[in-house]
């Protein structure tokens, strides 16, 4: 529904807690998910907005490590994390994650099959909202790796990117290394502003199917 991409409208309009500076460290973290990250409220440092039904989240033990799960199921709400950082000094976005379940009909082409088993957002915003601009890295069904894609909802402000995609890799965990400033100059044709945020979202309301995926260890670096 298009009233999801209201979502990212909604997180540039929003003050920022978490500024993230220069320093001598070149790598800074954004999440790595705890035993403590699961709250009564929900995940911490994280807001949710849901848009159809919700899309569950919540942080599980798997081996020894902690990390966040999302199931939804003909659902969908996603969780940010404001923050800013000038893209300059921190150009290096990167992540890990894991699809089991992607949504069988979702097909980046189309505002009815705009679904996705993950995607990981990296929010611009602007004082004017509707020149806010996205990057969404997503696990397509269709889109091959590396190809980009306006988003059927808003074309303008919203690219889509397939870092992975179809369902050959689904339920093996991998770490993800994006160049975000030069993703965002490649797609918009200048440079970026500074970042506003970072969100997820695993939905399926599109379709009526299910998507599962979990995600950890987000962090920015210089290189």
């Amino acid at each position: 529904m298009k009233t999801r991409w209201i979502f990212l409208f909604i997180i540039a309009g929003l003050g920022f807690f978490t500024l993230i500076t220069h320093s001598q460290q070149d790598k800074r973290l954004i999440e790595k998910f705890s035993k403590d990250s699961q709250t009564s409220k929900g995940i911490d440092g994280w807001d949710e907005k849901s848009f159809v039904g919700r899309t569950q989240y919540a942080v599980i033990q798997e081996d020894s490590n902690f990390v966040l799960r999302a199931d939804a199921d003909s659902a969908a709400s996603g969780l940010y994390k404001k923050i800013k950082y000038d893209l300059k000094e921190f150009p290096f976005l990167s992540w890990r994650w894991k699809v089991v379940h992607l949504p069988e009909k979702g097909d980046v082409r189309y505002k009815e099959t705009d679904d996705y088993g993950a995607r990981v957002y990296v929010v611009f915003p602007k004082f004017l909202k509707w020149q806010t601009k996205t990057i969404s890295y997503i696990w397509a069904n269709r889109l091959s790796p590396g190809k980009s894609h306006p988003n059927p909802w808003l074309p303008k402000n919203v690219v889509m990117i397939a870092v992975k995609s179809g369902t050959d890799d689904l339920g093996k965990w991998f770490a993800e290394k994006r160049n975000v400033y030069e993703d965002y100059k490649r797609l918009f044709g200048k440079e970026p502003p500074k970042v506003g945020a970072i969100a997820l979202m695993s939905d399926s309301d599109n379709t009526g199917g299910k998507a599962e995926a979990f995600y950890d260890d987000f962090f920015v670096s210089q290189n």
